[in-house]
């Protein structure tokens, strides 16, 4: 059975800004996911696109509660909450989650950026927030992976600017960051999952293979670290941890009620990445759909 992340893992996150857990979670339960994702009707129907400003789209579904069916099953085990507060050195609750759906050919791309580039105007005081990325399909340069700079969670918040539908980070200082830090592509395999820091950099390539690149990402917050003002994301909330079986007993035996009354995030609230009000388009709702 997968386990949380190790004393080694936790001290490879806070030094690099980022960690990929192996085998985070195991083929029957990954396979559960990917199933439920691609037969969940829901899922699909709460789906919208973010234009990458390069004329492409990516396509994905979020939300803020996880509910009780497999996608809050996955969120709520576990395995991956107290990994989470071992990075965050304390209680966290469930920020948001998405589905990443970067389909074959179509898959657009997502510019540099750091998380707490967006959630910091959400009220949050501390970048006291982590990111786990799990892989439902291959995660390849071909299709798009995703790419880090390690280390630089070290270099604070960067300001964001919209580009298309996104908003990412200034280039000019992006590009002086890569002339003195690498750049890592992330590649994974099914089950796989990276956990990294708010302030990392942080981007991916459009999807150009035959192949898909379906991604789900837990978002938590410390709960330390509620914001001091509402948002369309959640301040504390308690979240109700369960054992790692419950994917299994859920994903088996309620197979077809995959979103089990998870709290869609209304795409007409999506502004995280937006412009401040005065000056946005009303064409532009923004959020961190980002990888």
């Amino acid at each position: 059975m997968p386990q949380p992340l190790t004393d080694g893992q936790v001290a490879e996150y806070h030094r690099e800004g980022y960690v990929i857990a192996r085998g985070f979670y195991d083929r029957e339960e990954i396979d559960l996911l990917g199933r439920a994702a691609r037969e969940d009707r829901e899922l699909d129907q709460h789906s919208f696109g973010r234009a990458d400003g390069e004329g492409g789209v990516v396509r994905l579904s979020l939300w803020n509660h996880p509910g009780d069916g497999i996608y809050g099953m996955f969120a709520r085990c576990e395995r991956i909450v107290r990994s989470a507060e071992r990075l965050l050195g304390g209680e966290v609750y469930h920020y948001h989650s998405k589905m990443i759906m970067k389909d074959a050919r179509v898959g657009g791309a997502w510019t540099w950026h750091q998380d707490y580039g967006y959630w910091y105007n959400n009220g949050l005081i501390w970048p006291l927030l982590t990111s786990v990325s799990i892989a439902v399909d291959p995660s390849t340069r071909a299709n798009g992976c995703l790419q880090v700079i390690p280390r630089s969670h070290e270099l604070g918040r960067i300001e964001h600017q919209l580009s298309g539908e996104q908003a990412g980070a200034d280039m000019d200082r992006v590009d002086a960051v890569l002339s003195r830090l690498p750049l890592v592509h992330c590649e994974m395999d099914p089950g796989d999952a990276i956990f990294f820091h708010a302030n990392l950099l942080h981007r991916s390539d459009a999807n150009r293979s035959d192949q898909p690149r379906w991604s789900m990402i837990c978002c938590y917050n410390a709960a330390r670290n509620d914001p001091y003002k509402d948002s369309h994301h959640p301040r504390y909330t308690p979240l109700s941890v369960v054992p790692d079986g419950a994917i299994r007993d859920v994903g088996m035996k309620r197979f077809g009620e995959s979103s089990g009354n998870v709290g869609w995030l209304d795409v007409a609230r999506d502004r995280s990445a937006a412009r401040p009000e005065a000056d946005q388009p009303s064409s532009t709702s923004g959020e961190e759909a980002n990888r």
